[in-house]
Order: structure tokens, then C-alpha cells, then sequence
């Protein structure tokens, strides 16, 4: 589709099929206001809830950010972990780097450290740059940033 009407329309052929990916991508572009839609934040929360719910990852990595980091709804930081946990525990990589992050934040790093090298190991080059520098401050050994370098380079070769 070339314009915004054609594609919208496209889209919500798809949602009405239950298309997990398609209504997150509807929830997005609510979120965003785009394909011509005013800004509504909650309409998006709603989507991605729906999304999530039939098995969107994507959508429960956006649940997350918004319930942790106060967008849209009220902030609930255990229910956004909770999204980014269930995200992470099926392969999403920026939802397995994020806990790292909050992990840190906490100062639980050997969690963090923990999280970080799983999505280093899936080729996310910012959790090794994480563990990179906790290395430099000796929050990890060198043993750790090895780890994470080798299995962040065989990652990307793939």
C-alpha cells in the first residue's frame, strides 16, 4: 500500500483475523499517532494488551515500557518487569537487555550481568558494551567480558 488509508485498511483486515502481529502494529501507530490516527496512547496500551495476550513479543516488551516507565497508563513497575520477563523468557532480546538495565540500576549486578550476557550471546551488541563496562569498573571478571565477547562474535557470524 502507498498511502496511509490503503494501508490501515490492510492492517485492520488483519486484526479482525486476530493477527497478534498486526494489532500490536496497530497499537504502534496509535501510539505514535500515524496511518492518519490521532495520538492515543491508552487505545495502544489496550492493542498491545491484546497483542500480548495472543503471543506477541514484541507487544509485551511495549506493555513493559509503558507499565515501568510511566507511558500512557499509570506507572506499575513490577507488572512492566513482569512484561519483559515473559518477553525474555522466549527469546526477545531487547526485553532480556532491559531487566539487565533495571537489574543494574538496583545494584543487583550479578543479575544484570546474568541478562546481559544471555542477550550478548544473541548478538545484542549494547548488552556487550554493558558488560564491557562493568568489566572496566570490576563488576565482572575478565573471564565474564571473554564470554561475552565469544559468544556475542559467534552470535553475529551466524
Amino acid at each position: 500500500p502507498t498511502d496511509d488509508a490503503s494501508m490501515l485498511a490492510m492492517v485492520q483486515k488483519r486484526v479482525h483475523k486476530g493477527d497478534a502481529e498486526a494489532i500490536y502494529f496497530l497499537g504502534c501507530k496509535y501510539n505514535h499517532g500515524k496511518l492518519g490516527m490521532a495520538k492515543n496512547a491508552p487505545r495502544a496500551i489496550e492493542l498491545w494488551t491484546e497483542a500480548a495476550e495472543l503471543g506477541s513479543l514484541d507487544a509485551h516488551y511495549q506493555l513493559g515500557n509503558a507499565h515501568y516507565f510511566d507511558k500512557g497508563i499509570e506507572e506499575d513497575k513490577l507488572r512492566g518487569i513482569h512484561h519483559w520477563q515473559e518477553a525474555a523468557m522466549k527469546g526477545h532480546v531487547l526485553s532480556r537487555n532491559v531487566l539487565g538495565f533495571v537489574e543494574y540500576q538496583n545494584g543487583n549486578y550479578k543479575l544484570a550481568l546474568q541478562h546481559w550476557m544471555i542477550s550478548a550471546k544473541m548478538g545484542y551488541e549494547q548488552s556487550l558494551n554493558f558488560i564491557k563496562d562493568m568489566f572496566k569498573e570490576g563488576q565482572a571478571t575478565k573471564a565474564q567480558y571473554a564470554e561475552a565477547l565469544l559468544g556475542y562474535r559467534d552470535a553475529v557470524e551466524e
